[in-house]
């Protein structure tokens, strides 16, 4: 089967190691360790790193279609915000009447705002299993119609990205709205439980550290198994050479289609965990600033690796976390500073390095078996 192939891949087994190690050694030193330890890892480090982990998956989607795909989308962030709202919303609605005005079922920003009724696209939110099908489907939807429009016309290249740059500009400015119904400017926060759980306790932001992990690990495995495919080999000879796919008989624009919904639905999963994590959603995760850096994350790390992906996502956020703390009126300088030296210096990114290390261990020394002849 395609999915279980990526398993027997040493690069994947080294990954989930390595992926599942961390989960085990954070989780035991948070519930562990005494608090007053060295080695205590508190809530607040673990949420940090849960929204690290969200934004990793964030990454390997974005790397699915830039680094195997060629599709340069700066738009992505637009599917990680819907995964977002989808989440928001059944969160909103699980609050009830422990809102600040006690309304049972209009949100406060609805109350404040004089709605009446609950807009019917806020209706069957307060069913989880609605809820979670509109993580997957509110983002994969929109992909669905823009991919469709956009490769059955053949638009590539620098217009695409363009285009998919305009498409999360257009969905931000319409969430800014207060008329939209979610939220405007402040967009959805003040959020309770999940699932019955509080959201304020250790307990809980422990288990969605634990399940943001997983979901990387299962989104990893996804994408692996697709790229090592018959139709990630495809999706690499349409980006390398997309004219001559088209000859041999192949609809690149289906196969486009397909890994571009996936890694859409990916992005909205990502967005989903990182909602009850944070404790908001607003319009600003539509920015296409937003959606800019998370190709500056696949680039750092590595594309069309994967696992450079999660390395660039995690290194540029926990660097944008240290920065911010230690030079908060210069840290954009200091961060902007480490992206050239990385361009500069390692043009493959930071997995490229590893993978030329690698190969020349590997490889026999030429020179010296030539003289030996």
């Amino acid at each position: 089967m395609w999915l279980t192939r990526p398993l027997r891949e040493r690069s994947t087994q080294l990954f989930l190691g390595v992926l599942f190690a961390a989960l085990i050694v954070v989780t035991a030193l948070h519930l562990l360790m005494p608090q007053d330890s060295a080695l205590y890892v508190s809530s607040y480090t673990v949420t940090l790193l849960g929204k690290y982990l969200c934004y990793a998956l964030l990454a390997v989607a974005v790397d699915l279609v830039w680094g195997y795909l060629g599709i340069l989308s700066l738009g992505h962030g637009a599917f990680f915000a819907l995964g977002g709202y989808a989440m928001g919303m059944y969160l909103m609605r699980q609050i009830g009447d422990r809102g600040v005005y006690g309304d049972p079922l209009l949100p406060d920003f609805m109350v404040f705002l004089n709605w009446d009724a609950l807009p019917w696209y806020w209706q069957g939110f307060d069913m989880a299993w609605f809820a979670f099908i509109m993580v997957l489907l509110a983002p994969g939807l929109l992909a669905l119609v823009f991919g469709f429009l956009a490769f059955r016309s053949r638009v590539t290249g620098v217009y695409l990205s363009i285009i998919t740059q305009a498409l999360t500009f257009a969905l931000m400015l319409a969430f800014f709205r207060n008329e939209m119904g979610f939220g405007g400017n402040n967009g959805l926060t003040d959020f309770k439980d999940l699932l019955g759980f509080d959201l304020r306790t250790d307990a809980t932001r422990l288990g969605l550290f634990l399940a943001t992990g997983i979901a990387l690990a299962i989104g990893y495995v996804v994408c692996r198994g697709i790229v090592t495919s018959k139709l990630g080999r495809v999706s690499v000879a349409c980006r390398d050479a997309e004219a001559r796919t088209r000859f041999l008989g192949y609809r690149v624009e289906r196969v486009q289609l397909f890994v571009f919904v996936v890694s859409a639905m990916l992005a909205g999963v990502a967005g989903a965990l990182y909602v009850p994590q944070v404790g908001i959603i607003n319009p600003s995760e539509f920015s296409p600033l937003f959606s800019i850096e998370i190709v500056v994350w696949v680039a750092l790390g590595g594309r069309a690796t994967l696992y450079g992906a999660v390395i660039g996502a995690i290194l540029v956020n926990y660097g944008k976390t240290v920065f911010t703390g230690i030079m908060p009126d210069a840290w954009l300088f200091a961060l902007g500073g480490l992206f050239v030296l990385v361009t500069v210096f390692l043009p493959k990114g930071i997995a490229g390095l590893l993978f030329d290390r690698k190969k020349t261990k590997e490889e026999p020394d030429t020179p010296a078996q030539e003289a030996t002849a």
